[in-house]
């Protein structure tokens, strides 16, 4: 995204929502955003977990070839995505459509996943691991032009080199985003120029580590007026994945484990 846009992390509970005077995301891709700090209700680290308390199996190897990934999103078989309460609840306002990449990057030794950093010092979600992505823009000819503008925007790849193979179903955000997550692979021969505002780092997960549920927590946490919120993250070294884009990851596990 540019310095501009919205995150389109799914936030936690105990942020202000959508609408409310010191709304974040008031302002962006318009008016000026008003700089209201939001942040977590709750430690996501900390909160107790288990991990792949279903037993899930990981994806096989052979699926995570590219031309099994061209195959699988553009010909998929019948599946489900991960089941999760609507995140949207207002029925008088339609979530506002974005679009995100799931980039995926074919190195030598397997297809990873690149993910971004925000800098720690937004006002929103600062810190957090997300796709590159954004809100939905008049000028975008397609959901996939929205994802491939937002990326170079965000990151400094060129769309030039990235292969659109499919698409995930929307995700709904509890924010009042519908993101639809679109998946590209992106050959190898690229420079970055992240923008030094929004993003903090660049990086890289095998996609092997990512489909396997071995590597996936599922964290409960009790909130306030008697609440829970149950949630997902894949820590990998020192980035903790969790949120809207770990609940994309599961939704790509799903279907290429179908």
């Amino acid at each position: 995204m540019s310095s501009n846009s919205s995150s389109l992390s799914d936030p936690a509970p105990g942020e202000l929502p959508h609408g409310s005077p010191q709304d974040p995301f008031e302002g962006a891709g318009g008016s000026p955003p008003r700089r209201v700090p939001v942040r977590p209700a709750f430690d996501p680290k900390a909160q107790p977990f288990v991990v792949n308390p279903d037993g899930l199996p990981a994806v096989p190897e052979e699926r995570l070839a590219p031309r099994a990934l061209r195959e699988r999103l553009r010909h998929p078989p019948a599946w489900a995505p991960e089941p999760r309460e609507l995140a949207w609840r207002d029925g008088d306002t339609p979530p506002r459509p974005a679009s995100v990449l799931v980039p995926l990057v074919l190195r030598p030794a397997g297809v990873h996943v690149m993910l971004t950093q925000r800098t720690a010092h937004l006002n929103h979600h600062a810190g957090q691991v997300s796709f590159p992505g954004g809100r939905v823009e008049a000028t975008d000819a397609s959901e996939a032009d929205t994802a491939l503008r937002e990326t170079e925007e965000e990151t400094g790849l060129s769309r030039d080199l990235v292969e659109m193979i499919g698409r995930l179903p929307d995700y709904l955000t509890s924010s009042g985003f519908r993101i639809a997550p679109m998946i590209g692979l992106v050959r190898p021969a690229f420079s970055l120029a992240p923008d030094p505002f929004e993003v903090a780092a660049v990086f890289e997960v095998p996609l092997r580590f990512l489909m396997d549920p071995a590597n996936h927590r599922v964290h409960s946490v009790a909130l306030p007026h008697n609440g829970q919120r149950v949630y997902y993250s894949m820590p990998w070294n020192d980035y903790f994945i969790w949120g809207a884009t770990a609940g994309m990851l599961r939704d790509l596990y799903r279907l290429l484990s179908a």
